[in-house]
């Protein structure tokens, strides 16, 4: 088993920041924070399943095809292979908490196809 993820790690991303909450064998908690108007790349992961839950704000989420709009005290779980992203379309911060579970957990786990920011 590989995590390449630690208690504290954090970055600052065009859409936002996350933070490493905590870490370990096959899994890792993070609090993701997506500023007003922006959305995260289209993409997927190969090695890990994905488990958010909205926390502060509104969520708009794409699951594969569909499109959900999820509020705080909602949950979204995807697969391995699954395409998905997640926006906020509102005035205020959205938080969500992101559990990822895998074999694998590293942030080069990630197969953009579309992305706003020019890095797809």
């Amino acid at each position: 088993m590989a995590n390449n993820y630690k208690r504290g790690d954090k970055d600052t991303r065009p859409w936002g920041t996350w933070e490493v909450l905590d870490s370990g064998d096959g899994f890792c908690v993070k609090r993701i924070c997506v500023t007003p108007g922006n959305i995260l790349s289209l993409q997927l992961h190969h090695y890990r399943a994905e488990h958010w839950i909205i926390v502060k704000g509104e969520a708009v989420v794409t699951l594969g095809d569909e499109k959900l709009v999820k509020k705080a005290n909602e949950a979204v779980y995807i697969p391995a292979e699954t395409k998905h992203r997640i926006q906020n379309n509102t005035k205020e911060n959205m938080e969500f908490i992101e559990i990822q579970t895998g074999e694998n957990l590293d942030e080069n786990d990630i197969v953009r196809f579309e992305d706003s920011y020019g890095r797809a």
